[in-house]
């Protein structure tokens, strides 16, 4: 069977379409998740890199994570449940303050903590959205 694709496009590109679409079209807690997933993923990538290497992709990754959680703690709305909002602001700004410890000391070292916060907090936001899928 031949798979026949738009004029110029390739599969990669097919395949991009595709996964942006999922995101654009993705409902809110999922995307908090999505996000989770992808600062944890970045972190990982960074903790596997060298950071004293002069070619590393560390502060790459780093700041990739750095920007996710940034996006995230904008993203708060204090009026909505303002104690909530204020606890997830000190749980981003320490994840922020480890990867900017990294970053500054060439280590991966707090890495480590800012991980933890993120994968905590995947755990209760995927909670979060299996419940409200049950209800």
């Amino acid at each position: 069977m031949t798979t026949h694709l738009p004029s110029g496009r390739s599969s990669a590109d097919v395949s991009s379409t595709y996964a942006e679409a999922q995101i654009v079209n993705a409902p809110p807690l999922k995307l908090v998740r999505l996000l989770y997933q992808g600062a944890i993923r970045f972190l990982d990538s960074a903790a596997a890199c060298d950071p004293t290497a002069i070619d590393t992709q560390f502060d790459h990754w780093l700041a990739r994570a750095d920007d996710i959680v940034v996006e995230l703690r904008l993203a708060l709305d204090n009026a909505a449940a303002p104690q909530v909002a204020e606890s997830l602001t000190d749980l981003y700004l320490f994840v922020e303050t480890q990867i900017a410890a990294a970053r500054r000391g060439r280590t991966t070292e707090p890495i480590a903590g800012a991980r933890g916060v993120l994968v905590t907090l995947l755990g209760a936001w995927s909670a979060a959205e299996a419940g409200k899928a049950q209800a």
